[in-house]
Order: structure tokens, then sequence, then C-alpha cells
């Protein structure tokens, strides 16, 4: 997995969401063949209300809400479609693309088939549409702040810079309890590992 991806990925399970990265997309193009259309960075999915319950030292426990940057709706499930780029952050071609988003948008079941096609023109112009379900479906971009000549975008932007100090102050935040922990997801592993061999997080 890509290092970007993976920091990303890391961040969205914080705050509470479900993902899927490197996400294949495949279309037929006839007599039995098929090609690779493109790959998507990330793809994510909240329940209304998700948090976590974190113990405290005093036996405890309190609800982590999410992190307010990402507009997180209140009550309602919530589906990012997102791009991850190490450089300036911006959707490709195939993010974009009706054909891609119309497999997604009908491969992970957010809506019925036929209101598929209507759905994906609206969420290409405006970046943001609610499904007949009620849920949330958004394009998000990830990466080093937005690219040049890009005001007009219809998708929201979140700077790289921001999901790494966000999971380094939750690391240290939460030092008590995360330190003890063996982590399997690589980007938070690498992160421990970090502070760890630093001696801990600054006083």
């Amino acid at each position: 997995m890509d290092n970007a991806v993976a920091l990303v990925q890391a961040y969205l399970h914080i705050n509470g969401y479900f993902t899927v990265a490197e996400y294949p997309v495949i279309e037929a193009v006839g007599r039995g063949n098929y090609r690779m259309l493109t790959d998507l960075d990330i793809l994510a999915f909240r329940f209304p209300g998700a948090g976590r319950l974190i113990p405290d030292k005093h036996g405890g426990e309190a609800l982590y809400t999410s992190d307010p940057i990402l507009h997180c709706p209140h009550g309602q499930a919530d589906m990012l479609v997102g791009e991850v780029k190490e450089g300036r952050a911006k959707l490709n071609r195939g993010a974009t693309n009706p054909a891609t988003l119309r497999t997604v948008l009908a491969r992970f079941g957010c809506c019925p088939m036929h209101d598929v096609s209507q759905m994906v023109h609206q969420l290409i112009n405006k970046g943001s549409i609610t499904a007949p379900s009620g849920h949330r479906v958004r394009l998000v971009a990830f990466g080093s702040g937005a690219a040049s000549g890009d005001e007009e975008r219809r998708y929201e932007v979140i700077d790289l810079g921001h999901v790494v100090r966000f999971l380094q102050e939750h690391l240290r935040q939460h030092w008590d309890l995360m330190h003890n922990a063996q982590f399997k997801d690589p980007a938070l592993g690498f992160l421990m590992t970090l502070e760890k061999s630093l001696g801990g997080p600054p006083a």
C-alpha cells in the first residue's frame, strides 16, 4: 500500500470510518475481455454517531468524537470517495469518471440501480450528495494543499500534513493507553515505533 494512502486510512479508522484502500475498478471491453479502468485510493463509510470509548485512568470511559475538519454529519451515514496524493490534492480523471463512480455506488449498495446514473451526475457536479437511503456521499482529495488553479473544484480537500499531525497528537494524547497496544495498521504502527524509540511523547 502507498505510504500516503496508509496514513489516510489510519486517520479515517480513528475517526470511525470503515475503509477499503486501492479499490480496483474493472470494465468489460467486449468479447469477454476486461481491462483495469482505475483504482480508487480510498473508499470509506461511517455510521451516524460513530465514535469510540476510551478508558481513562480512573476507570471511566470517554466518547471520542471525530476530527471537526472531516465535517462528519450528525445523525447521517457518510461515504467518502477519496484520492490521495503526496503532492497537491486533486482528483484524477478516474475518480470523476462516471463509469467508475457508477461501479462504486452500485457495488457498495448505497442506492438502487435505477438511481445510480442521476446520483453520479449530481456527485460530479456538486461533490456531495444525499442518497435516497439518506446517507451522504462525498468526493474528497487528500494531499499537500489544493492544486493551483483549482479554485472552482467540486470536492473537498484535506491537507496530508493535518492528517499526520492529527495522528501524532492522537497517539500522544492517549499515550498511556496506546503504547501498550500492538498495531497491525502499518501507518499507526510506524508512528508508534517512532514515539517509542524517542522515549514516548514529549512532556
